[in-house]
């Protein structure tokens, strides 16, 4: 607040009185702090920015090395490549992922939160919800769109072939709730891994 009210001239009071009247936009920080986005200085002070709605990023992710080897993670990027150039937006980056959807510490996946919040982009390109995130699609989404950025999800229904990703999700997840619960070198957590497994398997 103290950075903004340098640069428009006015007092950090008189920043808090516009915010309530709905002059300019305040976003809050974890900690419950006042930010005030670049965006809305420079459209007070009358500076135009490029306009980036057609800007797109392409995200493409599998979740072991054998299906990247199978080249499933190429098919999947050409395929984005094609959609975007089919709706005329201008790719600025290809990110991708070897990594679980329930993993949330990918590093593109971090890039590209990055490049949200920096609203440098106006679209995110990919082939299924899940590819995102295997949950919570729906909140990542609303946080997207409150940047100013869409998720365009090409195909609307997951391959048959992602069964076994599926598996292995579950099988993680599982495994994640059983270690902490029992910690990972019990005997109840080997058991319940044992039964999920098996039940799967049957």
């Amino acid at each position: 607040m103290k950075e903004a009210s340098r640069i428009l001239g006015v007092s950090v009071r008189r920043l808090q009185i516009w915010n309530k009247q709905g002059k300019i936009r305040c976003v809050r920080t974890p900690g419950g702090r006042r930010r005030i986005p670049e965006s809305e200085l420079k459209r007070i002070l009358g500076v135009k920015e490029a306009d980036v709605s057609r800007r797109a990023v392409i995200y493409a992710r599998v979740s072991s090395y054998d299906q990247k080897q199978k080249g499933d993670l190429e098919r999947q990027k050409r395929s984005l490549l094609d959609h975007a150039k089919s709706k005329g937006y201008e790719v600025v980056a290809t990110l991708e992922d070897v990594a679980s959807g329930l993993n949330e510490n990918r590093k593109s996946l971090s890039k590209l939160s990055d490049m949200v919040e920096r609203r440098k982009i106006g679209v995110v390109i990919v082939a299924f919800k899940d590819r995102l995130t295997r949950f919570g699609f729906r909140y990542l989404e609303r946080y997207f769109t409150s940047q100013g950025v869409r998720i365009e999800v090409v195909n609307g229904e997951e391959p048959k072939d992602v069964y076994q990703e599926l598996v292995e999700d579950l099988i993680a997840l599982v495994s994640s709730f059983a270690g902490k619960l029992y910690g990972l070198r019990s005997h109840k957590y080997r058991r319940v891994m044992d039964g999920v497994k098996q039940l799967i398997a049957g």
